[in-house]
Formats: structure tokens, sequence, C-alpha cells
């Protein structure tokens, strides 16, 4: 009893101390000036259990390993307090105060962290645990009995009137728990029975939580030998639509076994919920950072030989290299800025050779931190099931484009697509986000309802031209003019931004390239097939792609003049000629794609060569869908050259300079008012 007392004591210094006493105050103060009377009162109080502990060990432990009771504590303490200060007349009882502790915190010790790869399923205490995750699906918010009020039938008995019997829902409880009609008077043990009207409901979500590496599952075509279980969390009231599809989160909870009609099932009581991004690699390997010395007085260098040594396990160096550039500069962009506005770089690639771009993809989407290849057999988007703890709710589970969040999703060969699929990818592409439909007779609902959900990934898709040239008789265009894209249709290639042509420019000689490379690598696996190269690993580039992520980056005046010169002048021309309207998508695509070649060449202000390269590549990509313009540069503008020693970098430099001095001609002749900001000279 002494132990008892001294404890609720240091719950009533640490209030006082934390301004919990205050707060209770405030929040009591709504419930005291409604006219409603209710049988349960719900106060949050926020515990930071470093601080209980220097005010008293004992209780700081109580909390750590005995939440339970600790609630108790302060349960007890608080309706002391109200009815000390008067601050609720309607509160009689302390059953009627319903107090739930919201921890700040956890230690960074092993004996609170549940490992989702590993969890145990014993039965063990019931305290709080913190676990890291990815959501995967949830459900709909249903309602739940916070508290129910219950009167003895004995008439006689001082329990028929008065909050002497109060349920409320405790952590791991199913509704049959809080609501029966089997309990007995403590007094009399007569039955009771509910009084009604005084039942209080709160909000409950479901959310199936994930360990991380099961999306290492996701990426490629190999199946792996693990197999990963989700852990169900329970979210109530102010938890509710605290966590998205596809997000990463910490959450701290209680795990519980409950008991679902004959089976049991192992849940987690959510306490608190915080986004949560694993710590990546964010150092420069030394390769790197000497490459960048190397490259200091030359503007078009650095991503030049960063690219051209990109993917040598995939294919020889020279080959595919407009394609690999723009693979980095999606890798490079997917991110979300402080505003939770997602930045990222669609991707479409028309090819006669999808086997070797489909490596190329798929060893790119290694180096993502996120990354998800969709499979045929799996869902692209969204799906439903019926909840299977007791709601009878729908169940939305995740996708691949909703599991991709913050990543790419890599859709692969268009060509395996149905019609709808394909619209269906083109609708989400136009609009960034995925609706689901509800219908509400099966899932126990009124009215039908149709959510949406914002998709935040970039996606990689290719395509193949072949069998679109051979019936159309015709192939494509060697200089300049539009692609066939195979099923792709027009509209299609429109929503992904960015359309790259990988073209076979010496013939054989690529062929044979590809297949010496392939034959190398089967007969001496693990040799390096090229020492003339920059000796850069896999994993240089991927610490590179998480530290150009990172990176800041603002635009220049210089490099704002020519993006939105050249949108003002390419929107003028292609109107006039060809009836194209240039969307303001291609705008943001000019700006992401000049941020994005900032950042991979490790500089935090956006210049005008950055500027040079996303216009370069945005004209090949509206040329291959609509056409050549007055602006007229090669097919493969950005590499229009093999970069085999310093001469072919020295005649690079030498071509681009040149578009460069073309481009601004073009934006000074056709971009309205363009003579105010750049000179004839």
């Amino acid at each position: 009893m002494a132990d008892m007392l001294s404890l609720k004591e240091s719950v009533l210094v640490y209030l006082d101390r934390s301004g919990g006493l205050q707060k209770l105050a405030e929040d009591c103060q709504p419930f005291s000036e409604s006219q409603q009377i209710e049988a349960v009162y719900r106060f949050c109080i926020s515990v930071n259990p470093s601080d209980v502990t220097e005010v008293d060990p004992a209780l700081g432990d109580c909390i750590l390993c005995d939440p339970l009771g600790a609630t108790a504590l302060f349960q007890s303490v608080c309706f002391l307090a109200i009815k000390t200060l008067s601050l609720v007349e309607k509160i009689h009882t302390e059953s009627q105060v319903n107090v739930i502790l919201k921890l700040t915190h956890l230690p960074p010790f092993p004996e609170y962290t549940l490992d989702l790869c590993s969890f145990p399923r014993g039965q063990g205490p019931m305290r709080l645990v913190s676990m890291e995750g990815l959501v995967v699906a949830m459900t709909r918010v249903t309602k739940y009995t916070q508290g129910a009020r219950y009167l003895c039938i004995n008439d006689d008995c001082p329990c028929s009137t008065g909050f002497h019997h109060i349920r409320v829902h405790a952590p791991g409880a199913t509704e049959s728990l809080t609501v029966r009609n089997n309990f007995s008077c403590m007094i009399c043990s007569s039955p009771l029975k509910e009084d009604v009207k005084f039942r209080v409901l709160g909000d409950k979500q479901l959310v199936e939580l994930i360990h991380i590496k099961a999306l290492d599952a996701l990426r490629a075509h190999q199946q792996s030998s693990l197999r990963y279980q989700s852990v169900t969390l329970f979210l109530r009231d102010e938890l509710c639509n605290s966590m998205r599809i596809g997000r990463l989160y910490r959450v701290l909870g209680i795990p519980a076994h409950v008991q679902q009609w004959s089976g049991i099932t192992w849940s987690v009581e959510a306490n608190s919920v915080q986004p949560w991004e694993p710590e990546y690699p964010h150092k420069v390997s030394a390769s790197f950072q000497e490459l960048l010395k190397a490259t200091a007085g030359f503007r078009w260098r650095f991503s030049a030989i960063v690219t051209h040594c990109f993917g040598l396990d995939v294919a020889p160096p020279g080959l595919y290299n407009t394609l690999k550039l723009s693979l980095l500069l999606s890798l490079v962009q997917n991110r979300a800025d402080a505003k939770d506005t997602f930045h990222n770089l669609d991707l479409l690639a028309v090819t006669t050779d999808t086997l070797i771009l489909d490596r190329l993809m798929t060893y790119s989407l290694s180096l993502a931190c996120r990354g998800v290849r969709h499979q045929a057999s799996g869902e692209m988007f969204a799906s439903l099931s019926r909840d299977e703890h007791g709601a009878g709710t729908a169940n939305i589970h995740a996708g691949s484009a909703l599991l991709a969040t913050g990543g790419i999703c890599m859709l692969g060969d268009l060509g395996g697509y149905k019609k709808e699929r394909l619209d269906a990818i083109q609708s989400v592409l136009e609009s960034c986000t995925v609706s689901v439909f509800i219908p509400g007779k099966k899932y126990g609902e009124d009215a039908d309802q149709l959510l949406s959900f914002p998709v935040h990934c970039s996606f990689w898709a290719l395509t193949d031209s072949t069998d679109a040239s051979r019936r159309s008789g015709r192939a494509d265009c060697a200089v300049l003019g539009t692609a066939d894209m195979g099923p792709v249709p027009v509209q299609l290639a429109d929503a992904f931004g960015l359309v790259i042509q990988c073209r076979d420019v010496v013939g054989e000689q690529a062929l044979l390239a590809q297949t010496v490379h392939t034959l190398q690598q089967a007969v001496q696996p693990g040799k390096p097939l090229y020492p003339s190269c920059w000796g850069f690993s896999s994993q240089d580039y991927k610490e590179l792609i998480a530290h150009a992520q990172s990176v800041q980056v603002e635009l220049s005046p210089g490099a704002e003049k020519i993006i939105h010169g050249y949108y003002m002048a390419s929107r003028r021309v292609r109107t006039q000629s060809q009836g194209v309207k240039m969307s303001v998508a291609s705008i943001k695509l000019l700006i992401s794609l000049a941020e994005a070649h900032c950042k991979l060449c490790l500089r935090t202000q956006v210049l005008e060569e950055d500027a040079v390269i996303a216009v370069l590549l945005c004209e090949n990509s509206v040329t291959l869908k609509h056409g050549a313009s007055a602006l007229v540069i090669p097919p493969d503008a950005v590499f229009p050259c093999d970069l085999g020693d310093v001469d072919d970098l020295h005649r690079r430099d030498k071509t681009l300079d040149d578009l460069h001095q073309n481009i601004l001609r073009f934006i000074y002749t056709y971009a309205p008012g363009a003579d105010t900001y750049i000179t004839e000279e």
C-alpha cells in the first residue's frame, strides 16, 4: 500500500513538472461546458519515459514493463485531481476516467525493439515495443466501443443507478470483452444490463505492417526462399488515418493475443506512430571524388563518364548511353521535398532488343533505395479483400505502384499488357492517383465509396518497335521524325514524359560488342571486362545516387531563362506547325531533368549546361512522339559520339557547345520576348 501511494505521489510530481496537470485542466473544459453526460471521459497524457525515470525509477520501470498497471496509477491520480479541483462535476467514479498514456519514445535497447523478421509468437508480457515497417494494407475507419455503462437489475442494489460498473476497452480486447450480457454485479451478484444510451463509440482502423526487407523479393525475377509475414496493427481514435499505404513508419505498440472465434491471432495495439526512413550511406566513394577533381574544368564530362561506365555488367560501354543517363537521372530525382511534394521522372524506352534493356533496367532497379518490379500475376495498383478481424469491412491491399512509393516501379515490356491495363497506366501517370471502388453492399456499408490514393513513384517501361515497324511497312526515321512504339499509343507515351529510343547506330558492330560481352561474362564471371574504364562498383553507384538524392539545388537565372525560353518557343512552333500543345507538364519535366543532372554532377546550383541537357533530352522525346521542329538536333544529341578516349570526350564537349548555341538561337527566334534576356550574339 505504501509503495502504491509512493508511485501515485511520483505520478503527481511528474504531471506537475511536465505540464500534464495544466493540459488535464484544458482537456476537462469542453467536458465541463457540454450538457451531455458521458459514461466515460477519455484523456490522452504524453509521457516521456526518460523524464519519469528521473522523477522515480520505479515508476519509469512500471511504465515500460507494466503499461496497464501504470495506466491505472495515472487514472487514479487524474480522478483525484479532477475531483479536488472540481474540473468536471459529471465525473463521479474513477472508472469514468479513461486514461491513455502516449509514450514519446522507448529506450534504444534490444529488449524494447521488435524485429518484424524474427518476432516471437509465444505468450509474453504485454509491454510496449518499437517496430519499423512498411504499410501494405489497411481498412477503412470503423467504430468500436470505447466504454459502456452497466446497471444492476436488482432495484434494491446501489449499483442499479450511478456509474459503478463501467467497462472500457483495453489493449488486445475484442468488442465482446467490452460489451456482453453475462456480467454480474460486484455487490449482489445479480446480472448486469447495459445502459445503451451511455455507450461511447470511437474510431478504429486496421493496418498491415511488414518488414522493409520484403521489398527485396520484389526487385527482380529471382524468387527468394524467404517468406515475410505482416503484423496487424490496431489504430484507434486520434491515430486513425495517420498511416498511408506504401509509407514507412516507426510504431510503438503493445503486442497482444486476440481471440477470434475458435482461433487466436497475434496483433499489436498501436500507441504512437511516426514516419520513418531507414538510413542509407550518403558518402561519395574515393573513385567518384577523384573523377570529380579530374573533370573540374570541363562542364560536360563528369556525368558523361559516370554514364559511360554505368551498367558494364549488362552492356558494354558506349551502348545505350542516353538510356543509361536517363535511368541515372530518374534514380537521382526520386525524392519528396519538405512540403511532401514528390518529384518523379517517368521513363519509356523504345527498342528492338527488349531483353538487354530489361536487364539494364533491372540492374538499375537494384540501385534504388526502393524499387519494385511489377509481376504479371500481381496487382499493379490496389486490390480489395474482406477484413478477417471481425469488422467485415474492406481491406485495401497495396499493388506494385503503391509498394514502390518513394522509389521506382518497373513495368517491363508494355507489349504484354491489355488495352484496359494500358488505359489504367495512362490515367495514373496523368493524375498521380489511383482510385479504388468499394461496393458498399459487399462490405457491409450503406453506400458505395470511391477512394483515391496518391501514387508517388517513377515508372519505367519499355516497348518493342520491331513488330510495329514490320506491320506498318516502314522503319524508324534515321535522323528526325516519329518512331514506331509498338502497342503504346501516343497519349500513353505523352503521359510518360520522357521517351528514349535506343538505336543501334553502329549496326552489326553493336550486336557483335554485346555478343562478345555476354560470352565473356559467361566464360569468365567476375573478371573485369573493361580495365580501361574507371573502376566504379555497384556499391559506388548506389552511394552516389543516395548522396545525390539528398542534395538541395536551386535554379540559376541562366538555366531558368533557357528552360522558360525553350518551352515558350517550342510551344509556339509546334502549335503552329503541328497542332501539338505543349502542356505545363513539359516545363515540369524540363526542370526535373535539369535538377537531376545538377544533382548527378554533385552541384547545388542548376547551371546552363544542366538546362541544355534537359532541353536535348526533352526535344528528342517530343520528336519521337510528334516529329521534328525548327530546332534540328541529332537523334542522340546528348551522346553524339563514342566516349572511348579523351579525344572523343573533347569532340562531345564541342558538339554540346554548338548545340547550346543552336538552342539559344532557337529561343531568340521563336520565343515571345526572348530579345529581352538573350542577345543576338
